[in-house]
């Protein structure tokens, strides 16, 4: 191969390289990034400390496709009492004076085009930190989920790497997981969760 085959070898896997780099800068996570919300939550002070189950307070999960958020009515349930003297919990209280919800901010985002029913995974006995990761150590949630540069180059190079949480390759691996060790019946076909 001469010189200038070579070169013009270069400049087009370059390009290409390139391509791979500024598309996956332009596509969307399938996840909300942290951020700061209306009140302080500390997951691990409720989960650790006093023992509350996740269910408690996402009491949706078990029957609905959304886990859901506590009313401020259940959480004032225990705060009109506990802790009523702390700048978070008088937050709290004034959203219950006013009749308004806590306008949280999502953490946890599938895409649009995604189905994803909670009440099928929590009445199998999937743990909630599964997908969610150790929510109870967390002051803060946050999650680290959807496609990475890393990930997409790896695989474009040949390699197969593990998918991050919450994508379809990730959902796809634990659902053949289940199935192999627990004969769970997890479905596999793309119309399960793309309907």
């Amino acid at each position: 191969m001469t010189k200038a085959g070579v070169g013009a070898l270069g400049v087009v896997l370059l390009a290409v390289l390139i391509f791979l780099v500024v598309s996956s800068w332009s596509r969307q996570p399938a996840a909300a990034k942290p951020s700061v919300q209306p009140i302080n939550f500390p997951h691990n002070t409720h989960v650790q400390t006093y023992k509350i189950d996740c269910q408690y307070c996402h009491a949706d999960a078990r029957r609905s496709e959304y886990a859901g958020l506590p009313s401020v009515q259940r959480c004032l349930g225990c705060h009109k009492i506990t802790a009523a003297d702390r700048p978070e919990i008088k937050k709290l209280a004034e959203y219950g004076a006013k009749g308004e919800p806590i306008p949280w901010t999502r953490v946890y985002k599938l895409p649009e085009f995604t189905y994803f029913p909670h009440k099928a995974h929590v009445r199998f006995g999937v743990a909630c930190q599964t997908c969610h990761g150790a929510v109870e150590t967390m002051t803060t949630v946050s999650a680290r989920t959807g496609p990475t540069l890393t990930n997409d180059l790896l695989n474009v190079a040949g390699f197969r790497a593990a998918p991050p949480p919450l994508t379809m390759g990730w959902c796809i691996d634990c659902h053949r997981e289940q199935n192999a060790t627990r004969q769970a019946r997890a479905p596999l076909d793309c119309i399960a969760c793309h309907h």
